[in-house]
C-alpha cells in the first residue's frame, strides 16, 4: 500500500465524525444545550455539557447528515456531581427518525460511567445517519459533557 492510501485508512479510523454533525435533544435544562456534548471540549462540570429535563425518555441525538458505518461511539461524563445521569443510556444507531430514534438497533447500554471518565463503546461498522442516546424510563434525566463518534463511509452521499 501506498504512504497515500495508508494515511487515508489511518483517518478513517480516527475521524470524530461528531464535529461535521448537528445536535438535538428532547429537552433542554436552563443553557445546557445539545450542541455542547459535540464541542471538542474537555470541560466536563456543568457549563461544558448537555442536560435534559427531568421527563420520560429522554433522548440526544446526532445527525451525521450522511450514513457513515460507525466503529466506535465515546461518551464523557461530568465530573462535578451526578455522575448517574448516564446510567442505562442505549446508544442506538441508524436511519430511522421513528419514535425519536428508539426504534434504531442498539450499538450498546451504558451501565454508568465514573465522574470525569470516558468510555468507548464499541458498534462494529452499524451503518447509520443517526447516533442517538437515550434513557428508556420516567423522571429520568440524561447529561453528556462529550460524545465522539468514529467510523468511515461516503461523505458525498446525501441522505433521503
Amino acid at each position: 500500500l501506498s504512504l497515500d492510501v495508508l494515511l487515508f485508512l489511518l483517518f478513517q479510523q480516527v475521524k470524530n465524525l461528531a464535529v461535521v454533525g448537528a445536535a438535538i435533544q428532547s429537552s433542554t435544562s436552563e443553557d445546557w444545550i445539545a450542541e455542547k456534548a459535540i464541542d471538542r471540549g474537555l470541560q466536563q462540570l456543568y457549563a461544558g455539557c448537555s442536560s435534559t429535563l427531568s421527563e420520560t425518555n429522554p433522548w440526544w441525538r446526532l445527525d451525521l447528515h450522511h450514513i457513515y458505518r460507525v466503529n466506535r461511539v465515546v461518551v464523557t461524563n461530568r465530573n462535578d456531581c451526578c455522575a448517574e445521569r448516564i446510567n442505562g443510556a442505549e446508544i442506538r444507531i441508524g436511519n430511522s427518525l421513528e419514535n425519536n430514534g428508539s426504534n434504531n438497533p442498539i450499538c450498546a447500554v451504558i451501565p454508568a460511567i465514573p465522574a470525569g471518565e470516558s468510555y468507548s463503546f464499541s458498534c462494529g461498522g452499524m451503518e447509520g445517519r443517526y447516533v442517538n442516546l437515550i434513557i428508556p424510563g420516567d423522571m429520568k434525566t440524561l447529561t453528556l459533557c462529550e460524545v465522539k463518534v468514529y467510523g468511515e463511509g461516503d461523505q458525498e452521499s446525501e441522505c433521503s
